[in-house]
């Protein structure tokens, strides 16, 4: 039995904090210099609530979202697919938005903010469609940046037969009708409405609650207000007001994302929206007295960078409108039937990606014994081929990691699948992001084993 399918749709962003030490101003301006010690990169954003989800484990996720052909998108891909996440990305026109912290003693010195404007994606693949029609609980993560004005993605979801909590942004488009629950903050919600906030906190928040659910035909209106819970506004004139269990100060990035995702995996369960008000508050407080976003991803400040080669050579054939094309292997002992398969790979785009097995995961597919030549020699190789643009070491059994960031448009297998035999593993998720999937013939009779197992045996009559 399959298990229960939280679908995230919305924005996502990269969020890097740069963390250092100021000792000094700088003496060409009056400013202070921040000495780097560490950087961390962590996916913010739709994707930061869908890493949060992942992260209560018992659920599968997947997340429906806009990338460019860009290092930062790359990076993105690469952290949320090592999370677990199935990324359904859809094409952005421009450059994936970034939001750089410089942090000193604690606090933030300066944020830098990059990216194009706010834009809506390109043609949704099928399957992002798809996904939708098939998940048990949907949250909707909207930071304004064009993704939930997509007429397709739209539609689904007024088609989805899953609850939907949607997280709104005052720069986005309303949530279609019929959402399970609407969770903006006390700021947004004032924003929405254009409530000045006469009276009391609980009237204001009470007010734009109800205003909200009825304009946007909402079966409830969760406005959290920080630490003090949240007001659930639903049928009826008299709102429930849920409490944090207990005072929490810190850092409360992600919170909201934290309640969202909550609310939504309790609704997936089966839970009254009353309960999953009650459960969110609950595990927003919790995430914030614990530490926030930096404890919660701790485990993910471990993750390599992507290969910027890579990310630097697909961006530049995107933006030209030209065509990605990706193929894999050990490519242990490069020989003739390689180069024919890399010749073939080529002609059928701009560029040309090889994903390449690295020796522990050579060990581990092919024996002990194996890789014959290290990781770094066998990419070099391959590098010097002139039908090979770059080439992007993994260290998973498959490529499906570093397929998800690289996104290419065309993935390219040598070998024996045609013929009516079963779909080889990489078609489904190549499907994800609209790419396709082909086959070139091997040359009869070349192959790496076939060449050790001759070396072995000129070897042995010697």
């Amino acid at each position: 039995m399959s298990r229960p399918l939280l679908v995230v749709v919305g924005d996502t962003l990269l969020d890097r904090d740069i963390q250092g030490s100021v000792r000094r101003v700088a003496p060409d301006a009056p400013a202070p210099v921040l000495d780097e010690e560490s950087v961390s990169d962590r996916p913010g954003g739709a994707g930061l609530a869908a890493l949060l989800a992942a992260a209560d484990g018992g659920y599968d996720v997947a997340l429906v979202t806009a990338l460019a052909g860009d290092a930062a998108a790359a990076r993105l891909s690469e952290l949320l697919t090592a999370a677990g996440i199935a990324v359904y990305a859809l094409a952005l026109p421009g450059a994936t938005a970034e939001k750089i912290r410089l942090r000193a003693g604690g606090q933030v010195l300066v944020r830098l903010d990059r990216g194009g404007a706010p834009a809506v994606p390109g043609t949704a693949p099928q399957a992002a469609l798809d996904v939708l029609r098939d998940a048990t609980a949907i949250l909707v993560s909207d930071y304004g940046r064009g993704v939930l004005r997509h007429p397709e993605l739209r539609q689904a979801l007024e088609a989805a037969r899953a609850p939907i909590v949607w997280d709104p942004h005052p720069n986005g488009p309303p949530p279609v009708a019929g959402v399970r629950l609407v969770t903006p903050n006390e700021s947004e919600a004032r924003k929405l409405t254009g409530d000045a906030g006469t009276g009391s906190m609980l009237s204001t928040v009470q007010r734009a609650g109800h205003e909200l659910r009825q304009r946007w035909r909402a079966s409830a209106v969760a406005v959290t207000v920080g630490s003090a819970g949240a007001v659930l506004c639903h049928a009826g004139p008299t709102p429930l007001v849920v409490p944090a269990p207990r005072p929490a100060g810190g850092d409360t990035c992600g919170a909201g994302d934290r309640f969202a995702a909550t609310a939504a995996l309790a609704l997936a369960r089966g839970a009254l929206v009353s309960e999953a008000v009650q459960q969110a508050v609950a595990a927003a407080t919790s995430y914030v007295a614990a530490g926030g976003v930096s404890a919660a991803l701790t485990e993910e400040s471990d993750i390599a960078e992507p290969e910027h080669d890579a990310a630097k050579v697909i961006s530049g054939i995107r933006a030209r409108g030209g065509t990605v094309v990706a193929t894999g292997g050990c490519f242990d002992l490069l020989h003739i039937g390689h180069l024919a398969t890399l010749q073939a790979a080529r002609k059928l785009g701009d560029a040309l990606v090889v994903c390449l097995n690295s020796d522990a995961s050579v060990s581990a597919l092919k024996g002990p014994d194996r890789p014959l030549t290290r990781q770094h020699d066998r990419a070099r190789l391959l590098q010097a081929l002139d039908c090979v643009d770059a080439v992007v070491i993994f260290d998973e059994p498959t490529p499906e990691a570093v397929l998800t960031w690289l996104r290419p448009d065309v993935w390219v297998k040598g070998g024996d699948y045609a013929g009516g035999g079963p779909e080889m593993p990489e078609a489904e998720l190549m499907k994800r992001w609209g790419g396709q999937t082909v086959i070139v013939p091997y040359l009869d009779g070349r192959s790496t084993t076939n060449t050790i197992a001759a070396a072995q045996a000129s070897a042995s009559r010697r």
